[in-house]
């Protein structure tokens, strides 16, 4: 789909890199410029895989990487050089970083004015909090998301899954391909200003429509929780089974395969108006195992289906059958797994995958084919610290 475009991506940590892979899935050739010689901080930050970061290695696949000291002339003018001539760049810096570098927008543009170019931050290259630094949690506690997350007590959840910076990601992507069309029609670049709080906040559009109105705010919290049929329930087994039976239909099917059809009439009720039904009800999900409750929402078509958990994840039906995850070895007699984009991409076959880059793997090669340099300036490069010894 995105065959013979080029990505140069300055990114690091996950929203940028996670963008990037999608575009590199999708087709893209995604040239990943390092800085030399501390790397992509994701190979080195929280859990690890072998040697390498788990946030690395699950964004990573796809990518050419190219090491560069941009602490020197050299190492920005070869930068400058791979970015003036990319379909689109891609950046994760706080504002103003790149402008000192001289890889800004403005730079680019002027050599290269069809280029599209991507600035990916928490809160935006305008605005009051423009220079503030955040991380996901402090993105959704600012994008309102987080007042909608509670736990039973009312109190906002931390979530295991950086919700914000996923969004960041496939809204830059969106975003991208959309200019990407429009270069088509009229030959223009674009200049991307993407954040995190802002991919966030029309998740918020339901709320906002009730936001200062009193009491009916509370009305699209009220619609998603409490309902005796919008549950998780604990299974004999101790693990989990979601039921989603809003529409009556749903909740009609699930109170006759269950032979409650004294329940019939409870479609809308709320837990806290029939405490006792409630109670039924979880004392009912505690007398099957996951795998039972599993099987009748498979057979009855009544929203209820098994809340997966990691470690078997991979191996349930709906993974594999979609062919979701693939396996990709990562070298060192490592073998992980891969989540594929959700689209029909490169990840949908594992010999079409490459792993992700092994640190400043493809910088000569790039630097060649992109750039003519010759293995004496390659060396001359080496030397210096300019680029990684390889």
């Amino acid at each position: 789909m995105l065959a013979g475009i080029t990505v140069v991506d300055f990114s690091r940590h996950l929203p940028g890199p996670f963008c990037t892979m999608r575009l590199a899935d999708l087709g893209a050739e995604v040239m990943k410029v390092e800085t030399h010689p501390s790397g992509d901080p994701g190979r080195t930050m929280g859990p690890r895989v072998g040697k390498t970061g788990a946030l690395f290695l699950s964004t990573g696949r796809n990518k050419q990487s190219i090491a560069l000291n941009l602490r020197t002339s050299e190492g920005k003018e070869l930068a400058f050089a791979l970015a003036s001539q990319a379909d689109v760049v891609v950046e994760s810096f706080r504002p103003g970083v790149m402008k000192l570098l001289g890889l800004d927008y403005e730079s680019i543009s002027e050599q290269h004015p069809s280029t599209i170019y991507c600035s990916l931050t928490g809160y935006g290259q305008s605005g009051s909090m423009q220079q503030l630094g955040g991380h996901d949690l402090n993105f959704q506690a600012v994008s309102g998301l987080l007042s909608a997350i509670r736990d039973e007590e009312g109190r906002p959840v931390v979530s295991e899954v950086p919700i914000a910076d996923y969004a960041c990601g496939l809204y830059a992507a969106e975003q991208i391909c959309a200019a990407l069309v429009k270069r088509f029609r009229t030959g223009q670049g674009s200049y991307l200003d993407i954040s995190a709080v802002d991919a966030l906040a029309p998740w918020m559009g339901m709320h906002a429509l009730f936001a200062g109105i009193g009491e009916e705010e509370r009305e699209v919290a009220r619609f998603f929780k409490g309902h005796l049929a919008y549950q998780i329930f604990e299974t004999a087994d101790g693990k989990y089974v979601a039921l989603a039976a809003l529409e009556e239909k749903f909740w009609l099917n699930f109170c006759r395969a269950v032979g409650r059809e004294d329940w019939e009439g409870l479609h809308g009720a709320r837990k806290e108006d029939f405490p006792e039904v409630f109670e039924e009800l979880k004392a009912l999900f505690l007398s099957r195992i996951q795998a039972e409750w599993n099987e009748l929402g498979s057979e009855v078509d009544c929203c209820l289906t098994a809340v997966e958990e990691m470690d078997t994840w991979l191996s349930s039906t709906y993974v594999k059958s979609r062919q979701v995850a693939v396996p990709l070895p990562l070298g060192e007699a490592v073998l992980t797994w891969q989540i594929h984009s959700g689209q029909e991409s490169l990840m949908r076959h594992e010999s079409s995958a490459a792993p992700p880059p092994v640190y400043g793997a493809h910088t000569r090669e790039v630097l060649t084919a992109k750039l003519g340099l010759s293995p004496a300036e390659l060396n001359r490069l080496e030397k210096n610290g300019v680029i990684p010894i390889g």
